[in-house]
């Protein structure tokens, strides 16, 4: 039988990463999807609401492929008959799959979209902490990992190797909706934007009114009202990963929600990881493979693609560390 946390809770914050008013005015306007908030900001130049919108409308429509929650959307028909025979998705979420297998391989399983009955067992889909038996991890591992995944380029199609695998896209999925957003954008006259998903995923087209870029301001995650600085986005992304809005204590030791699929248990918790790529999607992904895999994996990793940068923060005894890895207009 699986032991109850002690308690589940939250940290001094969620990772935020604040996007802050620029000198020239700007048109805010925002939609709950994906159980976060969506918000886009664009120059107040006259530009039709209604062009803004469409990037609502797009979130939408990606959350109504995606969502594990909906029994009849792409990816839970995906799961339900994955394992039966080869099964054709639309194009553009079959190439999805297949970066996520990329990433997935390129990390050495430390990102990986089959994480999913992980998660669950440490009871963080449900928000109650739960410290599960040996023996279920060890069942469940034998369902989890991408290499499971047998993808057909030709008729693009994918084939589960075994019936219980999931696929779950919580780890990239807003930002998959922000970079499909922002499509809707950019060939309608509007080439000035910034475009966020709770706070922890954005992404930044043109320069802001009155300044160059986009600034958006890092929280301390360990400090209430701290900040840990300005990085400037110019047509670039970020995304954040930190387990300080959900973890749980269990025996005086700490766990929390970001889950290493190539053991099944808990990253350390005491971490944060901010990562800015050329989208969204690629910077959410491996924000959370650099979270698993730690400081020194992710220095290699970025020092073959200049393109990315990553800010690591840690919670030490004499405070909080703050390290600025690649290519960060910090």
């Amino acid at each position: 039988m699986s032991r109850r946390s002690d308690w589940l809770t939250g940290g001094p914050r969620a990772p935020e990463s604040r996007p802050i008013p620029p000198a020239g005015a700007v048109t805010c306007l925002s939609r709950e999807a994906m159980a976060t908030l969506f918000e886009v900001q664009f120059p107040d130049v006259g530009i039709p609401r209604g062009i803004a919108l469409l990037v609502f409308d797009e979130i939408d429509a990606i959350e109504r492929q995606l969502s594990v929650y909906r029994p009849d959307s792409e990816v839970s028909l995906l799961n339900s008959k994955g394992h039966l025979s080869p099964q054709k998705v639309e194009s553009r979420l079959f190439q999805l799959l297949a970066d996520c297998h990329r990433i997935w391989a390129e990390t050495g399983g430390a990102f990986d979209i089959t994480a999913g009955p992980l998660i669950r067992a440490w009871g963080f889909l449900r928000r109650e902490g739960t410290l599960p038996p040996h023996e279920e991890l060890v069942s469940l591992l034998s369902r989890v990992g991408s290499q499971r995944l047998k993808f057909d380029l030709r008729s693009e199609t994918i084939l589960f190797e075994r019936e219980g695998i999931e696929i779950n896209l919580g780890a990239i999925g807003k930002g998959y909706a922000i970079d499909r957003a922002i499509e809707q954008l950019q060939p309608r006259g509007l080439q000035s934007a910034l475009l966020s998903a709770g706070k922890s995923s954005i992404r930044a087209v043109g320069d802001a009114p009155g300044n160059r870029g986009w600034p958006v301001e890092l929280s301390d995650p360990f400090l209430s009202g701290g900040r840990l600085g300005i990085v400037t986005l110019e047509d670039r992304a970020l995304s954040t990963s930190a387990c300080t809005e959900q973890f749980f204590e269990h025996g005086g030791k700490r766990y929390g929600h970001i889950i290493d699929p190539r053991t099944g248990w808990p990253a350390p918790p005491d971490r944060q990881v901010t990562v800015l790529a050329d989208t969204a999607a690629r910077a959410e992904a491996l924000s959370t493979a650099f979270y698993v895999l730690g400081q020194d994996w992710a220095r290699d990793y970025i020092r073959k693609d200049p393109t990315l940068g990553a800010i690591y923060v840690e919670k030490q005894d004499s405070g909080t560390a703050c390290d600025v890895l690649g290519n960060v207009a910090w």
